[in-house]
C-alpha cells in the first residue's frame, strides 16, 4: 500500500494556489481535478488491498 506523501500534497496545493493568484482559473481547476482523481484512485486502491486477504506465498 502506498502512503500519502503529505509534503508532496502540500507542494501541489501551493502550486494550485500560485496558479489561482496568477488568475489562470481554468488551469487551477484542471490541476485540482487531476489531484482529486489521483487521491480517489489511491484511496480506492488502499481499500481494495484492505479487503483482499493476503495470499499464501505459493499462490499466484
Amino acid at each position: 500500500m502506498s502512503d500519502l506523501d503529505t509534503r508532496e500534497l502540500a507542494q501541489r496545493i501551493d502550486t494550485v494556489l500560485d496558479i489561482l493568484v496568477a488568475g489562470d482559473y481554468h488551469s487551477a481547476i484542471n490541476n485540482l481535478e487531476i489531484l482529486k482523481a489521483e487521491l480517489l484512485a489511491q484511496s480506492s486502491h488502499a481499500q481494495v488491498q484492505k479487503l483482499t486477504p493476503p495470499k499464501a506465498p505459493w499462490e499466484i
